[in-house]
């Protein structure tokens, strides 16, 4: 597995919701594909948010990163099971974390809790996952707007933390997309291949 990399440092939380079943697949897809919470990136990825430490210091914050390198057959199980267009790229070919130069992030305090955004990441809640567990996905989709970058309709303490992290994240070498406030990628992510995990 060229260039990739397991990830661990104190100024970050390792908790990937595809590794546990409270997630909008409601079953931990990660750990049935023998992956688990095992935190991988391509070093280029690593390189970049080990760099925002000393900002992470300052703010007295952590992050909490909920996904980063996903195997191509754990994308293809998240296919299978939420088939909402637009959700999860119908090839993992297309998807960043299949290249493992995307991360899915939030900003923590220092006992680790979240600080509030419009949304929780991957806009879960427990309601919109039933109903998506059921095939219903009509109210997740248009709960999904709230995960926007021109969503407004929150705090101010929601937008002004989702406005801090993309300036973080831009900061430091990431783009942000425009219907996912906690989904980032590197820069230049089209260059890098896909990584199979063998």
């Amino acid at each position: 597995m060229k260039n990739l990399i397991k990830f661990n440092d104190p100024h970050f939380i390792v908790d990937l919701m595809y590794a546990r079943s409270n997630n909008m697949l409601s079953r931990p897809v990660y750990s049935e594909v023998g992956f688990g919470n095992q935190l991988y990136m391509h070093k280029d990825v690593a390189e970049k948010l080990l760099s925002l430490i000393p900002e992470l210091e300052q703010m007295g914050c952590k992050m909490r990163i909920c996904d980063a390198y996903r195997p191509p057959v754990a994308h293809m199980r998240c296919v299978e099971v939420v088939p909402i267009k637009g959700f999860f790229r119908p090839e993992y070919q297309t998807s960043n974390h299949c290249h493992g130069t995307a991360v899915d992030v939030c900003l923590t305090d220092l006992d680790g809790n979240n600080l509030a955004y419009p949304t929780e990441v991957d806009a879960y809640t427990p309601e919109f996952a039933a109903q998506v567990a059921e095939g219903k996905f009509e109210e997740f989709q248009a709960h999904l707007k709230k995960a926007r970058h021109d969503y407004f309709d929150a705090s101010p303490e929601a937008i002004q933390n989702r406005e801090e992290l993309k300036c973080l994240m831009e900061t430091h070498g990431f783009e942000s997309i425009p219907h996912e406030w906690w989904h980032y990628n590197l820069i230049g992510w089209q260059h890098y291949p896909v990584i199979e995990w063998e």
